[in-house]
């Protein structure tokens, strides 16, 4: 019989396909634990501390001072705020514009193939080039966004990047350009495991379309709209390089999501880095409370 330790055969020694398997795996995950375990509990260590990576000094400990101290801060709550309304905004459009892309090139046409390979290439491209690469079209000078949009009544002066009230939207549009094909990908694999059969049946009994989308393709794909929003709202939540290759976190403090508040606190002359820990853990808090609610409703609609 099979064991998950070396066996012998005709005098020579074999590793088992159990011990193989454990081979391989074991020292990966060994590898993953350390670098993804040591920094978050360093993390949550340093979170209770008084301490500055350039400092002189070793860790002192401050207990609760740093979360007071930013619960309290009325900066802290308005890039908070700042941060829910990118991540509602453009986990929204991308949830409403993936669907209605997956719905498009879900029924095959001369070209579907060409057209869902180039919609789908946003999402292969590096963050920090596609900031850049916006923050060109972006440009009033010599920028192509502003001729595109001219025919809704933008001047061709605006400069969407310099106003307050505009960054966050030309990093929400950015960003719903970016991963808008994330969401049709999970989409689209949840419309082609639908069976016919379903609307074969509604078929015959005269069921309208909209009673079929309803009825049939909306609970069959639910589950996997709820994980791309979920996954989409963790991503928003972290978004850093694509506001730093775009805005920087400005003007002022337009654009400044929480993650390049803790940028700017643990590197960017500050060098707090107790503090910045302790608004790490404190968004880890959020994005695990958040995560919770969409697993609830993921659950029920599985149940459903």
């Amino acid at each position: 019989m099979t064991k998950a330790i070396n066996i012998q055969k005709s005098g020579k020694w074999y590793l088992s396909e159990k011990a193989l398997v454990n081979l391989f795996i074991w020292p990966t995950l060994i590898l993953l634990i350390l670098i993804n375990i040591f920094p978050l509990f360093y993390s949550i260590f340093l979170s209770f501390t008084k301490y500055s990576v350039i400092g002189n000094q070793l860790p002192v400990w401050v207990g609760f001072d740093n979360f007071k101290f930013l619960l309290n801060s009325e900066l802290v709550w308005n890039y908070f705020a700042i941060t829910g309304k990118y991540a509602i905004s453009s986990v929204i459009l991308q949830t409403l514009l993936g669907f209605s892309l997956a719905m498009l090139v879900r029924e095959k046409f001369f070209g579907s193939g060409i057209i869902t390979t180039i919609i789908l290439i946003p999402m292969m491209l590096s963050p920090v080039v596609v900031g850049l690469f916006w923050k060109l079209m972006f440009n009033p000078g010599y920028g192509i966004f502003n001729y595109l949009i001219s025919w809704l009544g933008v001047p061709l002066t605006t400069d969407w990047l310099a106003k307050s009230d505009l960054a966050l939207w030309a990093i929400v549009i950015v960003d719903v350009w970016m991963w808008t094909p994330f969401v049709m990908l999970l989409v689209l694999s949840g419309l082609s495991a639908i069976p016919d059969y379903l609307y074969e049946a509604a078929a015959i009994d005269r069921a309208s379309s909209w009673f079929q989308f309803w009825r049939i393709t909306l609970p069959q794909v639910a589950p996997l709209v709820l994980i791309a929003v979920l996954f989409r709202t963790i991503e928003a939540f972290k978004s850093f390089d694509l506001v730093m290759g775009l805005t920087g976190g400005g003007p002022g403090a337009g654009t400044r999501v929480i993650s390049v508040d803790i940028y700017t606190r643990a590197f960017l002359g500050q060098f707090k880095t107790g503090e910045a820990s302790a608004l790490a853990v404190i968004v880890l808090v959020v994005i695990i409370a958040v995560s919770n609610l969409y697993i609830t409703a993921l659950n029920k609609a599985k149940e459903g």
